[in-house]
């Protein structure tokens, strides 16, 4: 039996989607108009090295701490606008019914520690690898696959321009995962010459999102009907 989509009582405002959103923006403002120096600097330190990641020579406060912080800066910073665009679009596309459905604390923690895991996965898959991995693509990927295990037959609607008028359609949601991973695919291959792009951040983020979901069902199913 999958959660109900019906809602009867009025919503309060998905806050957490539109907040995680501005972040990524303005930290993408901010790279963009940084010096090369500064830019790259900041994507060493803030993003996910593998080979940092998993160097056993430094202290273990610092692998502690800075290391499992790094796994969630990570997630907030994007160097290319084709990224970027790709990463937002369907985080408002799936994070506001997500977060309807969830409630702006589940959807938080999915996002971050799911988005966190994930990049955890890649950079395992990377061990060696000494470029950043950046993106929010497996926190997305994530609340793509919650919202996938939640409402499988669910119809998502969407506003599309079809000539020179603006209309409201409604697309089955598997459909729009499915150009989720096709997107995913073609910014393997033209995505930016700085960072690691990690299939199997996206395999793990969307694993992660479908467990959470699983989990969380009860409490969710809960949530909704009051």
């Amino acid at each position: 039996m999958f959660v109900s989509v019906e809602q009867r009582h009025r919503q309060h405002p998905p806050w957490a989607t539109i907040a995680i959103i501005a972040i990524c923006v303005g930290v993408f403002l901010w790279l963009a108009n940084a010096p090369v120096d500064e830019r790259i600097q900041f994507l060493r330190r803030w993003g996910t090295v593998p080979l940092t990641l998993f160097d056993s020579n430094a202290p273990l406060a610092q692998s502690i701490a800075l290391r499992a912080a790094r796994l969630v800066t990570a997630l907030f910073i994007h160097i290319d606008w084709l990224h970027l665009t790709g990463n937002l679009l369907f985080l408002m596309i799936f994070g506001l019914s997500a977060e309807r459905a969830l409630g702006a604390g589940r959807f938080l923690v999915l996002f971050l520690v799911g988005g966190a895991l994930a990049n955890l996965v890649g950079a395992f898959t990377l061990a060696s690898a000494n470029a950043p991995i950046v993106g929010s693509s497996g926190a997305v990927s994530a609340i793509v696959g919650a919202y996938f295990a939640l409402f499988p037959r669910a119809r998502l609607g969407l506003v599309l321009p079809l000539g020179l008028f603006l209309e409201f359609v409604r697309i089955p949601a598997a459909a729009l995962i499915g150009f989720w991973i096709l997107l995913q695919l073609l910014f393997t291959f033209v995505g930016p010459a700085f960072g690691a792009v990690v299939w199997w951040t996206h395999i793990a983020g969307f694993g992660i999102g479908i467990l959470f979901a699983l989990i969380s069902r009860p409490g969710i199913a809960r949530r909704l009907r009051h």
